[in-house]
């Protein structure tokens, strides 16, 4: 089964799920976040499946927001609006998704991709990827993901640092932090992602969707709430008198790494 946006593989009791923009690094457009709100439901549905295995085409995970998107987010309120809606969409069918998730991190995670990588209950990582969250960098209030998931994961103070910073985690540093269950050469991270869901997935049913599931809840975003005044959820650039606005580029967190516009 296929889909313009992700793939979807059934590889016995797994599905194998990909993230399939390789020309752009898998930096998500519309069409791809839009599909990311979607497929998680889908994908629980599939008869015999018991684990999820993520990853992405090419060369990375993914490079996080589509810069297009994201200048159009900044123009136009009503792409904003639709794409923060689908944004919470995302979060809420990650936290209730009933299948074990493990994430095959096989090249840069930034962004969106990080913060996919941290709603997975096992991570694999390359040993030449990396994870960073540059929202805070850019001007743009951290709204999802890792400012959810990296707490639990790590602790509070950590997470802060990591999330106000926004700098490349390498795979090693997301080990020995607690980012990343495994690093792997590159190139095996979906063969040892896919061991592990086959693993799992050959487990009490049951016991396992409950184990998922439970951790991922205490991420659950609370119900609409006013953000603070002076700035928004994610996708809108923060201004405030005095202060310019931030280079709407991914370019200090993916230096070094080719993206076509």
């Amino acid at each position: 089964m296929t889909n313009d946006a992700i793939t979807i593989e059934v590889d016995g009791q797994v599905a194998i799920l990909t993230l399939n923009r390789p020309d752009s690094l898998n930096a998500s457009d519309e069409e791809l976040h839009g599909r990311l709100a979607t497929v998680w439901e889908e994908v629980a549905a599939l008869e015999g499946v018991r684990a999820a295995v993520l990853t992405g085409a090419g060369e990375a995970f993914s490079a996080g927001g589509n810069l297009h998107l994201l200048q159009r987010m900044v123009d136009d309120t009503s792409v904003r609006a639709a794409i923060m809606a689908e944004a919470e969409q995302i979060v809420r069918a990650l936290v209730g998704f009933p299948l074990p998730l493990v994430a095959a991190v096989n090249g840069p995670a930034v962004g969106l991709g990080c913060s996919l990588a941290g709603f997975a209950d096992l991570v694999v990582m390359a040993e030449d990827a990396f994870l960073a969250d540059p929202h805070v960098s850019l001007g743009l209030v951290a709204g999802d993901g890792s400012v959810l998931t990296w707490p639990g994961h790590i602790g509070l103070q950590r997470s802060k640092e990591l999330i106000l910073l926004g700098g490349r985690i390498t795979a090693e540093e997301a080990h020995r932090i607690g980012l990343a269950n495994r690093v792997v050469p590159p190139g095996q991270a979906l063969p040892e992602a896919l061991e592990l869901a086959r693993k799992v997935a050959a487990l009490p049913p049951q016991a396992v969707r409950g184990d998922a599931r439970h951790p991922r809840r205490a991420a659950a975003p609370p119900g609409r709430r006013r953000p603070p005044r002076g700035a928004r959820c994610r996708g809108r650039v923060v201004r405030r008198a005095g202060v310019p606005a931030a280079p709407r580029t991914d370019a200090g967190a993916l230096e070094g790494v080719s993206i076509a516009p």
